[in-house]
């Protein structure tokens, strides 16, 4: 089982959401009214990309290596300079970008301190390089308990996938290691809703059935966990927090 292209773009969609308190934060911090180029590094289908006009009237980039992601970016941005490209050889010239993020980008990474070293690369000094979100399942909470299999086997899945859930830890570090000044680091907190997003509870089902595909003990208990998650959100007592790290820092002379 495979996700589509579109269902992509609605996690993606759903993943901004979680993060927008912290961006809305941060564009202050960085000035982002008074950047002139902006690059965003694993754009995907421009879910966040798409936003950045409210803030600013910087030139928008975006690189992503997957080339389905960047048509549907194309589209819903279809002013931004969007290039097919991996993280560790960015095709643009040192020093030209006044803010360059990437957002759960590095867990995907072999070598996330090259992809940072690259990122450094392309932005002016005095400018601001920003992780804004990367998990950590070491510390996953799931609740009621009867659940919990839901993460462990996930964080398993994702391993078998290449990823490193547990890079958000590591995030400072990073950053620090590669020169950068003025660290900040942090957690973003949790928060539930009295309401039900049956849509975003979909989209979340999805991509786990997709990731443990070929698990058979998830397949044998599948429909029981998933009618118990339904159960336990629409009830009010469902807790799932992956705690979720960013960090920033300016680029030295």
């Amino acid at each position: 089982m495979t996700l589509t292209i579109q269902e992509w773009h609605n996690r993606f969609i759903s993943q901004a959401h979680w993060t927008q308190s912290l961006r809305n934060y941060l564009f202050q911090i960085v000035r982002i009214e008074k950047c002139k180029q902006v690059l965003e590094v694993g754009c995907g289908s421009g879910a966040i990309l798409r936003e950045l006009p409210q803030f600013t009237q910087a030139n928008i980039f975006g690189v992503d290596i997957n080339l389905g992601f960047l048509q549907l970016a194309m589209r819903n941005i279809p002013d931004a300079h969007l290039l097919h490209a991996d993280a560790y050889h960015l095709p643009l010239p040192p020093q030209s970008f006044d803010l360059t993020f990437c957002h759960f980008l590095l867990l995907w990474l072999t070598d996330p301190y090259k992809a940072i070293t690259e990122m450094i690369r392309v932005t002016r000094p005095g400018g601001y390089l920003c992780i804004l979100a990367e998990p950590d399942y070491g510390g996953r909470i799931d609740f009621p308990d009867e659940l919990s299999i839901l993460g462990q086997k996930q964080t398993i899945a994702l391993r078998k996938q290449g990823a490193n859930p547990e890079i958000g830890r590591s995030i400072r570090g990073l950053l620090t290691n590669a020169g950068l000044t003025n660290v900040v680091s942090g957690v973003l907190g949790g928060q539930w809703e009295p309401s039900f997003d049956v849509n975003e509870w979909i989209s979340e089902w999805k991509v786990l059935e997709a990731d443990l595909a070929e698990d058979q003990v998830f397949q044998d208990i599948k429909e029981k966990q998933k009618a118990q998650d339904k159960i336990a959100w629409a009830g009010g007592t469902r807790i799932l927090f992956v705690p979720t790290f960013y960090g920033w820092g300016v680029i030295p002379d």
